[in-house]
């Protein structure tokens, strides 16, 4: 069987993932980085072979670009002449419009079949060295297409990703994936990132269990990253945070009013609620 080539642009935590898991399959492994001495680094390790170039991206059979959003348009601007036919090409940003918008046309110009893409894992850490080969196993991976109709290109895309070993693949529009992301993603990092700012955090050790660690997992987050996809969705974000911060009013103002049962009500309202969303 011919040996399949992936080239990775960015080996974070979710492009080191996909180095890991693409070599541990015996797939051969390209990668660019921005930083040299973590491409090295990667060499070194075994889990990358060589470097991704402008002379031998077009021999790949996937491109996966893990960068952020502007960085990642950057590569393809500067690589896509190069592309050409055989690889297909799917950015991993976490947000979708931005990218789409200017990717689709740039792959229509220069010949290349891009789809964007965005895997539904991570840890809180970041970087090559807490990459693992099983990060994506189970996981669910969101494809953004740039037509609905191509079951062959579904096919293909789900064969070639099939070595990171999601659990299932969601099809969707860039604009219906930023709202959604909005709300089960970028909201949960506002808030654990705000909550853990109380100056009682300096005193928890002996006080907290399981649901302060829940809530302040992702407290632990790249700034920078966070920031750029925060404001590239501000419009879904704010509001997913004009509607948690209404709802906060209220059990506040029950609590001042010292109002029971309004505080039972809003309290049912949430497990209710919860109970319907697991089903």
């Amino acid at each position: 069987m011919e040996e399949r080539t992936i080239g990775l642009a960015g080996l974070g935590l979710i492009g080191g993932s996909f180095a890991k898991a693409y070599h541990e399959k015996g797939w051969r492994v390209l990668a660019w980085n921005r930083s040299r001495s973590v491409l090295d680094f990667a060499m070194m390790s075994g889990a990358v072979e060589g470097e991704l170039t402008e002379e031998n991206i077009g021999g790949c059979d996937l491109v996966l670009v893990c960068l952020y959003p502007q960085a990642a348009i950057d590569f393809l601007e500067r690589m896509g002449p190069h592309i050409g036919k055989k690889p297909l090409v799917i950015d991993c940003c976490g947000t979708k419009r931005v990218v789409c918008a200017a990717c689709f046309p740039l792959a229509e110009k220069d010949g290349f079949t891009y789809l964007g893409g965005h895997p539904m894992a991570g840890t809180q850490y970041s970087g090559f060295k807490y990459a693992r080969a099983n990060l994506y196993k189970g996981a669910p991976m969101v494809i953004v297409p740039p037509v609905f109709d191509d079951i062959q290109l579904l096919g293909r895309v789900k064969e070639l990703l099939a070595p990171a070993e999601f659990g299932r693949f969601s099809v969707t529009t860039a604009e219906k994936h930023d709202e959604m992301i909005a709300f089960t993603s970028q909201l949960a990092h506002v808030v654990s990132n705000a909550y853990i700012k109380s100056p009682t955090a300096l005193a928890h050790k002996g006080f907290s269990a399981g649901s302060y660690k829940d809530m302040t997992r992702v407290a632990w987050l790249n700034p920078q990253m966070w920031a750029e996809l925060f404001l590239e969705n501000r419009d879904f974000l704010e509001k997913e945070l004009d509607m948690l911060i209404e709802s906060l009013l209220q059990y506040k103002a029950a609590m001042e009013a010292e109002d029971l049962p309004t505080l039972v009500r809003l309290l049912d309202e949430g497990k209710r609620r919860k109970e319907e969303v697991d089903g």
